[in-house]
């Protein structure tokens, strides 16, 4: 079993930044590929970006792009998603998810964490 923990999260203002982290545990962690999806109230999920075990990287096409980077330490088998100049629309659910293939579709992807809350004040 994988299990997937994530930090980081909280409160910020406009134009600031946060990095989330996602450790994962178990075996199947090992070489998979690892990323991130978020949800805002009343949307639906979207996929954020996806990094492979040697660092080929997948965003999204829209306003995230230039301003959120994905990045990982195997070692630890730890996830990063670097956020900067946030907006109100950022406001939302963030998912770090593991799976077999790089995509950027959600059922891809076989494990998801809690989620952590970012919330962007203007």
């Amino acid at each position: 079993q994988v299990q997937l923990v994530e930090s980081g999260g909280g409160l910020v203002q406009v134009e600031g930044s946060l990095r989330l982290s996602c450790a994962a545990s178990g075996r199947a962690a090992a070489g998979a590929v690892m990323g991130w999806f978020r949800q805002a109230p009343g949307k639906e999920r979207e996929f954020v970006a996806a990094i492979t075990w040697d660092d080929v990287t997948l965003y999204s096409t829209d306003s995230m792009t230039g301003r959120f980077t994905i990045s990982r330490d195997n070692a630890k088998n730890t996830v990063y998603l670097q956020m900067n100049r946030l907006k109100p629309d950022d406001t939302a659910v963030y998912y770090c998810v593991l799976g077999a293939r790089f995509s950027r579709i959600a059922a891809n992807y076989g494990y998801w964490g809690q989620g952590t809350q970012v919330t962007v004040s203007s």
